[in-house]
């Protein structure tokens, strides 16, 4: 990072403070942001943005304003790829500045840092002409150098048993030169996944093509296809990336690959299953030194998360989290263990698989094939001398039961249930055969959650609600008043989806004594839901209806998430 900007992004008293003077950003906000800004080393100015705290256009005003040179936005501006490729890739990504126009007599150059004086003296050099440099945010411009310069080989797998990756051919010696453009197939796949945030890769052989489908912010899209004959290569190639077997084609089959590109080191875990056409193939992305979610950026209003905490600075009881698969469960947990991690406590973990690592957290697998299955895992956790223990997930009955023993007997029990809202947590529990009053004693709190999209940023804009979505939203409407809502109109930075990222939705139920009460009876889940209403739980539907209020979300995006499955 560039020490002469460094003022500029990272001190509150100068970019900060100017915008809660203008009344861009809060207080609050500016307080969340420096403490994400400490863990993640980022500018100040990059991190608000990233909270979707102030639009990049309005932050671009100042930050011209304050280096005296232009701003730009990249996703918006038509790079001519000539000129952009008189410099090669490594030295555009060491030197953050990308050249974008020939203006004749000088080149447009997009820089990260437009006051470093070295770079502009070494990119006149390189380029034999007069420069004139532009502002651009440091994720823009290199989301612009992976458009400039297709990423057909990479520096992955980092360890692959027979690969060594360097040159043009994307492999080393150990790999049949007739191979390359399947390696670089594979990695452009991969790679392209990595650059769009993507969670999860479809690699699906059909009769006559294959299609790879791109998993991003929790919907699946096309992204590429081709020709049905790479497939049993592509299928061989990620075997061996991910060391599985090649010669079995008719048994599923799991594997793990370990990679990195552009100092991002990731984690996939690879899944083939036998289809009629062949073996699909889905790869996990994880990576592995992402920066762990902040417990008060997951999406809680003030009064759900005031609750929320009272459950987790509990010395001992059980907290659970449901929702179906993909709703961010793991996320939420992983969240609350950072939040309560200090060196006075012992906890431990006992995950399928262990996703995400926090440091001074003891993470353990489970691996049936050797006998370690929650059940048994969570027994020996128990004697480990535990202030916490997280439990990915209860599955089984002899989980639950030892789970609420352990929640009685002076530990703080973390752990998911697929239910659809808090409530039925109880239910499950019940269906397990935990007893009532186990459960009753045990139960602190139960969060029920899901996610819906956010409105991309870059190109949100608001608009006037219909009729129709006013009374969707039970927001009355007369000739004098109008309620306002946003969308995004679509963009690249958003891959025209007019949506980039996810909040939580949540509701809140805490273990009162007449919800015990109703416990003990083996109450309906509708009995227990219509108390916890009565005593002000606010339910996920009203939280989507408030987002899409404060142009958070949109009406159809909690349509989609939340409506169809009441």
């Amino acid at each position: 990072m560039i020490e002469s900007l460094k003022p500029l992004y990272n001190r509150s008293s100068h970019l900060g403070e100017q915008l809660i003077n203008d009344g861009l950003i809060s207080q609050e906000q500016l307080n969340t942001a420096l403490v994400r800004q400490t863990q993640t080393k980022k500018r100040l100015g990059e991190t608000l943005l990233q909270l979707g705290y102030i639009a990049p256009k309005t932050l671009g005003r100042y930050l011209e304003a304050a280096t005296k040179c232009q701003f730009i936005e990249l996703a918006d501006w038509p790079i001519d790829m000539d000129v952009a490729q008189r410099i090669t890739e490594l030295r555009a990504r060491r030197l953050q500045a990308l050249p974008i126009k020939d203006r004749g007599g000088d080149i447009l150059v997009a820089m990260s840092d437009p006051l470093n004086l070295g770079v502009i003296d070494e990119m006149a050099a390189l380029l034999n002409r007069r420069i004139t440099p532009v502002l651009a945010f440091e994720a823009d411009l290199n989301e612009a150098i992976n458009r400039v310069f297709p990423k057909e080989i990479g520096d992955l797998p980092e360890e692959a048993p027979a690969f060594a990756v360097d040159d043009d051919l994307g492999a080393g010696d150990d790999v049949n030169p007739e191979d390359a453009p399947v390696v670089k197939l594979v990695n452009n796949i991969i790679v392209t996944a990595v650059s769009m945030n993507a969670s999860d890769i479809h690699i699906e052989p059909h009769e006559n093509s294959i299609r790879v489908r791109y998993r991003v912010d929790g919907l699946l899209s096309e992204q590429h296809t081709f020709a049905r004959r790479y497939h049993a290569s592509v299928a061989a190639r990620i075997k061996i990336m991910a060391r599985a077997n090649i010669a079995e084609r008719r048994r599923p089959q799991d594997g793990r690959i370990l990679f990195k590109r552009d100092g991002r080191e990731n984690d996939l875990r690879v899944s083939f299953m036998p289809t009629i056409y062949g073996e699909k193939v889905v790869m996990r992305i994880l990576e592995r030194n992402s920066r762990h979610t902040n417990l008060e950026q997951m999406g809680f209003f003030p009064e759900q998360y005031a609750l929320f905490e009272t459950f987790i600075r509990r010395p001992h009881g059980m907290v659970l989290i449901t929702g179906p698969t993909g709703s961010g469960k793991s996320t939420t947990l992983q969240a609350v263990l950072g939040k309560i991690n200090n060196p006075a406590l012992n906890i431990s973990t006992i995950e399928d698989p262990v996703e995400y690592t926090i440091p001074g957290v003891n993470h353990t697998q489970v691996d049936p094939k050797i006998g370690v299955t929650f059940a048994n895992g969570l027994r020996t956790l128990v004697r480990q001398d535990p202030d916490v223990i997280m439990v990915g997930e209860i599955r089984d009955s002899e989980t639950a039961e030892i789970a609420v023993q352990a929640a009685l007997t002076g530990h703080l029990v973390l752990s998911t249930l697929h239910t659809n809202d808090a409530p039925g947590a109880v239910t499950r529990l019940l269906n397990m055969g935990v007893e009532p009053f186990l459960i009753a004693s045990a139960v602190i709190g139960v969060a029920g959650q899901r996610l819906l999209r956010t409105i991309c940023p870059a190109c949100r804009e608001e608009r006037s609600a219909t009729l129709a979505e006013m009374d969707a939203l039970g927001v009355p409407h007369t000739d004098d008043f109008s309620t306002i809502l946003a969308r995004g109109r679509g963009c690249q930075k958003c891959g025209n989806r007019g949506m980039k990222g996810r909040t939580g939705v949540f509701e809140v139920m805490a273990m009162t004594d007449e919800i015990k009460d109703l416990v003990l009876k083996r109450a309906a889940t509708n009995q227990i839901r219509d108390m916890a209403l009565r005593q002000g739980m606010k339910t996920m539907r009203d939280c989507g209806i408030e987002k899409v209020l404060r142009g958070i979300t949109t009406l159809d995006e909690v349509t989609r998430v939340l409506v169809m499955e009441e």
